[in-house]
């Protein structure tokens, strides 16, 4: 399910009066099981590539494929159907629910799943422990620092080893040794569970652990090599 077909990916913003290249003709193809970081200085198209193959941005012009499913022409409920069961977000910004504890926030998305309450608690907390914040369950994200944070988002987007895992600038609120277990905890998932991997990173310890380093400049690739 999650191989994915980008061709001739374009997308333009708007800055004021000027217009803005997020991604030129982009052609990629990712196959399952693949752990892949995109790299590049800021405006160099990584967020946009990844907001587009999760269906959380539409490009102009050209075609996105996952599996058998074109991405960019889904219907908003199918789209977000095939977003919840299929691919899990890291965001720089979290996006944790204030009000929710960090158990409560990596249960969240199984609960929309109909995971049973008594298996989405077991889940959540073995993920937890294996993120590094075993009794830490309990706290809300004000209750905890932006690298704790940070683990909370890793933990929900993972917890339910969905086919594709997108995650945006992962590590950049984590000290050294919280980024190495977390790249450590994708890769043993990636090997594992053949999960596959999109990460975008400016971090040099990130793309040591890409077996395919892709390098983006200007909203086009300028750089596609095995590792």
């Amino acid at each position: 399910m999650s191989a994915i077909r980008c061709r001739q990916l374009c997308k333009t913003f708007k800055q004021g009066d000027e217009i803005i290249t997020g991604l030129d003709h982009i052609d990629l193809d990712i196959e399952t099981g693949e752990f892949v970081c995109l790299s590049g200085p800021s405006g160099s198209g990584k967020t946009t590539l990844l907001n587009a193959i999760g269906g959380l941005d539409t490009p102009d012009s050209g075609e996105i494929h996952m599996g058998d499913i074109r991405v960019d022409k889904l219907e908003r409920g199918p789209l977000a159907d095939m977003r919840l069961h299929h691919i899990g977000f890291v965001f720089q910004a979290y996006n944790l629910i204030p009000v929710l504890s960090a158990q409560e926030n990596v249960e969240f998305v199984m609960e929309v799943q109909g995971v049973p309450v008594a298996e989405r608690a077991r889940k959540a907390l073995d993920i937890l422990k294996e993120v590094g914040l075993e009794g830490m369950e309990d706290r809300r994200p004000a209750q905890l620092s932006g690298g704790q944070q940070q683990r909370v988002a890793v933990a929900r987007a993972i917890v339910s080893h969905p086919d594709l895992v997108l995650a945006d600038e992962p590590t950049a609120n984590l000290d050294s040794v919280s980024a190495a277990h977390l790249m450590g905890l994708f890769q043993e998932l990636n090997e594992n569970h053949r999960i596959t991997f999109i990460i975008s990173t400016h971090d040099k310890r990130v793309m040591s652990y890409a077996k395919r380093l892709i390098k983006m400049r200007d909203g086009k690739i300028i750089g596609d090599e095995a590792q």
